[in-house]
């Protein structure tokens, strides 16, 4: 399916501890829309859907409906923090062209 970088796993780690809402895990996910046609989400979630799949990284599960895996499939989930700015990333072997930003792709 995915992999997740040990410093995304230590980023979502980090998030959920300052949570309030008790949540469980972190939704990857693609929607509609972007310059590209497409963009990844993240969100957390208290429970995951009937359909999803649900990887664990360490302690941390990932919720990903069926649509979005077919998209993300081989993709790494990373978290940077250095000086072009500071948030999670995709590398996503399946994208056949990306927007500048990174946020939204095409297949």
């Amino acid at each position: 399916m995915i992999t997740v970088s040990e410093k995304a796993i230590s980023e979502v780690k980090k998030l959920m501890s300052q949570n309030v809402n008790n949540v469980k895990g972190l939704r990857v996910g693609v929607k509609g829309g972007g310059c590209s046609g497409l963009s990844y989400f993240l969100d957390f979630e208290k429970n995951p859907r009937p359909d999803d799949n649900i990887l664990e990284f360490d302690d941390v599960r990932i919720y990903m409906d069926p649509k979005s895996a077919l998209y993300l499939k081989g993709t790494q989930l990373d978290f940077s923090d250095g000086l072009n700015g500071k948030g999670f990333t995709f590398t996503n072997p399946n994208a056949q062209r990306t927007c500048g930003c990174g946020s939204s792709f095409s297949v």
